[in-house]
């Protein structure tokens, strides 16, 4: 029998899911409301996945019918405050179809102002600057109820710190010290907000109306047509039979399911489901259980191909290809995941854990016979994406792809014909080209209404797909109603120069520490601009820490990209590797106690203590907060920065893999045998010595760890390395 036959159904998991992740906490409706509700989330969806393959509307026009969706719907499916699921509130005159009224006038307002600006966009080049009284109280009402629809679906803390710099840029001449500024009035505070493209449709709405919205619904897609399970399975049949086996397990199949996903805690509810028992099953303690999980997950954000919303607003802030993303992502990544697999590996050596037996085991041939057309779509946004082509349109296929292999029921023939298909028509110059993909598409579409109507379950697998795009839509206006209040602050940042006053504290407090920290160390190795640059990724790396405890990864990742990068382009740092050293921060907040969402979702399934599951989480992710400090260093690692060799890559990542090994074998404990506590104390200082990219301070750091491998190998032939029971653990 396969441990996979404990996996959970989609609806379970999506119920554990609403549970544990706050922006999934939805409203629960009647039949008429939740029809309503569920036509016009599927509307969104088919809006997107049209536009993304036959051409994006104006700009103006895209963005205000994605906000005006995006903020009607959150009345619709957010409630004010919590509410039991089973709670279905019966229909009255204040609550039309079981919603309250207020939330029905709310929705209204919202779909009115956002599509306020593309009705009026022809006009706005003559009034920007002297809005209309109708300009300014639409705005207004834009600006109220997108704060409140913020509030409901990701929380308070992002609306309150929109409000308190709305205040700061109205009150300004009263404001003390390096605060003050000339200040502005209602009028032009809402004319910079709403009718400039630097406010509410500035570019982290226009990011995830047309990248993020597309990848959200192919990962819903991908995973409802069993390619999630295709890799939790595989990780299962390669991992499992080692040491600690469901712990790598979780490794692996996280990474794998990351690829598709870009919600740490959907990652942490669909690998964890199965695989947190068979680690408590194991021996393994539940509060570790629970933290190799969500850290595992936590890097399904920065795994490509698909990284979350943070990985297309670079594309848009550094002017980049979004392949050029992928590939500097690539050995960050891995040296995430290697730097938990090592720490597991250790731990389970520690412990004596044995694998799973291979009885149980599913057999990966198998696997990949049975399930490997579900990887189709995947093979197909990628081929197109490398092929040059738009990251939205990649995803128009992707999802194209999704449909076809669904309603087919995984046919072998139809992937093949498929990915044939769009090789020949990427060879031929015609993928986006309409005119010579008819024949393709309306064979594709023939074939698949006549599969989805003759074999079993069709019109399951039908309604199963319209269900995505349904779930695909509601997973996604949380992350639109944040990225419009993003706007805000953005805006507010560039109307009244705060962000470069906020840059400047930081350099001048990095220097200052660097100052006095500088004269304690030889100069040989730490020089006054490396200390100074070192600050203030510390001081980056903690305010990133602190936003990211109560704002989600992808306001945090715009914030303090506004705020930080200014800092780190004064001291020389390229912008692509500050981008990614504030997104790999923002992304560590999951796991960094008090408020680690991934941990508590975690901690949840298994019945662990979620502090001490955040403390273990934030320990296994070491590798993860370390690793930004060294592709600051020696940006090499990132694969496609300027003055990139191989010898450097090559020595950057070499010495980053030993020194990441001696790290989880100092916070583990163990190594080849028991570590005392010196040894302890001198293999973690040797570990960030060797992770340092600069030559000097790597061989030190080798020498450092000599005397520690040593005895390690020594007690390791003694035979005093072997596991002890758990007891003495």
């Amino acid at each position: 029998m396969s441990v996979i036959d404990n996996e959970k159904s989609a609806a379970e998991l999506a119920k554990l899911e609403a549970e544990l992740d706050p922006e999934m906490q939805f409203r629960p409706l009647g039949m008429v409301a939740g029809w309503i509700v569920a036509t016009l989330l599927f509307v969104l969806s088919c809006f997107h996945y049209y536009t993304a393959g036959f051409g994006l509307l104006p700009e103006a026009t895209h963005r205000g019918i994605h906000l005006a969706f995006v903020l009607g719907l959150i009345f619709l499916v957010f409630p004010f405050g919590k509410m039991r699921v089973s709670e279905i509130p019966a229909s009255s005159v204040l609550a039309p179809l079981g919603v309250p009224l207020v939330d029905w006038l709310l929705a209204l307002a919202a779909a009115v102002s956002a599509l306020y600006v593309p009705w009026v966009f022809h006009d706005l080049v003559f009034r920007l600057g002297n809005p209309d009284p109708t300009d300014w109280i639409m705005g207004t009402i834009m600006i109220v109820v997108m704060l409140e629809a913020t509030r409901r679906a990701v929380g308070v803390a992002l609306p309150v710190i929109a409000i308190v710099l709305m205040i700061y840029a109205y009150f300004g001449p009263g404001l003390p010290g390096f605060l003050a500024h000339p200040g502005n009035t209602w009028k032009s505070i809402v004319n910079h907000l709403y009718l400039t493209s630097q406010g509410i449709y500035g570019i982290a709405l226009g990011v995830v109306a047309t990248y993020v919205f597309h990848y959200v619904l192919f990962g819903v897609l991908a995973t409802r047509i069993g390619l999630g399970r295709l890799f939790i399975d595989l990780a299962t049949a390669l991992a499992g039979r080692f040491s600690g086996g469901p712990a790598k397990v979780s490794i692996f199949a996280s990474g794998l399911f990351g690829m598709i996903s870009g919600s740490s805690i959907a990652n942490t509810v669909t690998v964890g489901s199965l695989t947190i028992p068979m680690m408590i099953r194991i021996g393994y303690p539940k509060h570790f259980a629970a933290a190799v999980e969500s850290t595992a997950a936590t890097g399904g954000q920065i795994t490509p191909p698909i990284m979350g919303a943070a990985a297309f607003l670079m594309v848009e802030y550094l002017g980049l290809p979004y392949q050029t993303i992928i590939l500097a992502a690539i050995v960050p990544a891995f040296m995430h995941f290697f730097g938990v697999f090592c720490q597991v590996h250790f731990e389970a050596k520690k412990l004596g854990m044995q694998g799973i037996p291979v009885a149980d085991l599913p057999e990966w041939r198998s696997v990949l016979k049975r399930d490997w057309p579900a990887a189709t779509p995947l093979f197909v946004l990628l081929l197109v994406l490398f092929s040059d082509f738009t990251p939205y349109l990649a995803a128009f296929w992707g999802i194209t792809s999704c449909v076809v292999i669904g309603l087919t029921n995984k046919n072998p023939i139809v992937s093949v014909g498929l990915l044939v298909s769009i090789i020949a028509a990427i060879a031929l110059g015609v993928l986006n080209e309409w005119s010579g993909l008819l024949p393709i598409v309306g064979v594709g579409a023939a074939l698949s209404a006549w599969w989805t109507l003759k074999v079993d379950g069709g019109t399951a697998r039908a309604v199963d797909i319209a269900d995505a795009f349904v779930l695909g839509a509601k997973y996604a206006i949380s992350v639109g109603a944040a990225a419009a209040t993003v706007g805000i602050i953005v805006g507010i940042v560039t109307l009244t120069g705060i962000g470069f006053k906020l840059s400047g504290i930081i350099t001048s407090a990095a220097a200052i520490a660097a100052g006095g920290v500088g004269a304690l160390l030889p100069v040989a190795l730490f020089d006054s601009y490396g200390l100074t640059l070192f600050f203030t990724l510390v001081l980056t790396a903690i305010v990133c820490l602190l936003l990211g405890a109560g704002v989600p990864t992808t306001p945090t990742y715009i914030i303090m990209v506004t705020i930080a990068q200014p800092a780190l382009a004064t001291l020389g740092v390229a912008p692509l590797v500050s981008h990614f050293f504030v997104f790999y921060y923002g992304v560590l907040a999951d796991i960094t106690p008090p408020v680690a969402l991934a941990a508590y979702a975690g901690a949840s399934m298994a019945g662990a203590d979620p502090f001490k599951t955040g403390n273990t989480a934030f320990r296994l992710a070491m590798a993860k907060a370390l690793v930004p400090f060294v592709f600051v260093y020696s940006p090499a690692m990132l694969l496609v920065t300027k003055g990139f060799t191989w010898p450097v890559f090559f020595e950057t990542t070499i010495g980053c893999l030993i020194g990441i090994v001696m790290l989880a074998a100092a916070l583990t404990g163990y190594g080849l045998a028991f570590m005392r506590r010196w040894e302890r104390a001198l293999l973690f200082v040797a570990s960030v010595m060797v992770i340092s990219p600069h030559r000097t301070a790597t061989l030190l750091g080798l020498a450092l760890a000599v005397p520690v491998v040593v005895r390690q190998v020594m007690q390791w032939r003694a035979g005093a390395g072997q596991a002890v029971p758990m007891a003495r653990v």
